[in-house]
């Protein structure tokens, strides 16, 4: 039983931590989990096991706080510990602003069956002092200054029976109705930072472009400023009215009062566009507004201060939110992006408004850490937008929704094809459940 439940552990644990990432783990009963990992190590806070622990690499508490780890593992823990508050303090102090810390406890739902496998010598004789409710392990990060980012259910069926456990745990267990009733939560929170950093970031805003030859000038004249350096970086793909022409003219007049980078894409798609402009970008905030301008140029603020307060790390645009201007979105355009966002939601363990608004912002640092491990996806997005949101979902990025005023399009047509792209997107969401949530 033990070792299909730690089998089990380290594949849903696997999911964020990354290869290259370091990962500890704080006062283990054993390693079987922190084992799997070529770059894990363990610390107890006693000190004890200094020189090794079954296998895995030890650390002592001091090593750990003198070189933070990108994540911090308390397993099961939880369970046995008279101040659970105290281990979440102690666990703080070891975290950099960018650290995360998973945190694994068990259903009370489980309790009764836990005490009975234990009598009958179906696992160890562990006295859990503490059956937690979700509502106390959030409260107890909050006190501590830890935000919770997701949380997942998981594991209906602990023990292994062949074909019957991997589907139950792997398609059952996670559905909206049986997840309240798995053994295992998996909580993963991030450290709140007080932003003392008075300095103001600069922005690279890619501007993806096609046929939209009418809208680039405006797009220069209205975007605000930001940052002290910001640049517009205007990415063509394959326009047959003047648009390259049109980029190449305004960068031209523009150039003494702007940054202007300008490119025409080697592929098809805004998604091609996106990856290419984001390689241009040289600033700390990267952030990309459509050329159609159904997303006003002067909101762009809005997502700079939530970044740069640190109120998200991946900041989403929504357009559901305040009412639309007539004509802005179809009717079954916006019946599908109602059902995506509510779909990728679920997929995805973080609440989305809207999927499928064009406007996206990101720091270019945690971007970088994205797109080294984009192959985990694959590089099938003709959008650009969801190889950011699995992304950001997989790395455990705090996500925040902006609002925003739909306009309607008042220059050429939509490149977006309902049915078509509908469908690629319906198989984008089925790819990722398979990735992310039906482990």
């Amino acid at each position: 039983m033990k070792k299909y439940f730690y089998h089990l552990l380290r594949r849903y644990v696997s999911l964020f931590v990354l290869p290259q990432n370091s990962v500890v783990e704080i006062d283990p009963a054993n390693a079987q989990l922190i084992g799997s990992f070529p770059q894990g190590k363990i610390a107890f806070r006693n000190g004890r096991h200094e020189e090794g622990f079954d296998g895995a690499d030890a650390l002592s508490i001091e090593e750990v706080g003198r070189n933070p780890p990108d994540f911090l593992v308390v397993s099961g823990l939880i369970h046995y510990e008279r101040d659970i508050q105290a281990l979440f303090a102690a666990v703080r102090q070891l975290c950099r602003p960018d650290t995360r810390l998973i945190v694994t406890y068990y259903s009370s739902l489980w309790r009764p069956f836990a005490a009975l496998a234990s009598r009958f010598n179906l696992r160890g004789k562990l006295p859990e002092a503490n059956w937690l409710a979700h509502e106390d392990i959030h409260n107890l990060l909050d006190l501590e200054d830890f935000e919770l980012i997701r949380l997942d259910q998981r594991i209906l069926v602990p023990f292994y029976i062949p074909l019957f456990s991997s589907v139950i745990n792997r398609f059952i267990a996670p559905l909206p109705f049986f997840r309240i009733f798995c053994l295992l939560n998996i909580a993963i929170a991030r450290p709140k930072v007080a932003v003392v950093d008075k300095s103001k970031p600069s922005v690279s805003i890619v501007v993806p472009a096609r046929n939209e030859a009418g809208n680039i000038e405006e797009i220069v004249r209205r975007i605000p400023a930001m940052g002290p350096e910001d640049e517009i970086i205007f990415v063509e793909g394959n326009s047959t009215d003047e648009t390259w022409e049109t980029i190449k003219t305004v960068s031209s007049r523009y150039g003494d009062q702007y940054r202007i980078i300008t490119a025409q894409q080697d592929a098809k798609g805004k998604g091609e566009a996106v990856r290419k402009g984001f390689g241009l970008a040289t600033k700390d905030i990267l952030m990309i507004l459509d050329a159609d301008m159904t997303v006003p140029p002067e909101d762009l603020p809005k997502f700079y201060q939530a970044i740069v307060a640190d109120k998200g790390e991946f900041i989403n645009g929504t357009r559901l939110v305040y009412p639309m201007e007539k004509g802005a979105m179809r009717f079954f355009n916006l019946i599908g992006n109602k059902f995506f966002a509510i779909a990728f939601s679920f997929v995805l363990g973080q609440r989305y408004k809207d999927t499928l608004c064009g406007t996206k912002v990101i720091s270019r640092a945690n971007y970088l850490k994205l797109e080294a491990n984009r192959s985990y996806f694959g590089e099938f997005d003709p959008f650009g937008d969801f190889d950011l949101i699995f992304g950001a979902a997989r790395m455990g990025l705090k996500i925040v929704e902006v609002p925003i005023s739909y306009r309607e399009r008042v220059y050429g047509d939509t490149n977006i094809s309902r049915w078509r792209h509908g469908a690629i997107l319906l198989a984008m969401l089925v790819f990722a459940a398979r990735k992310i949530k039906f482990l």
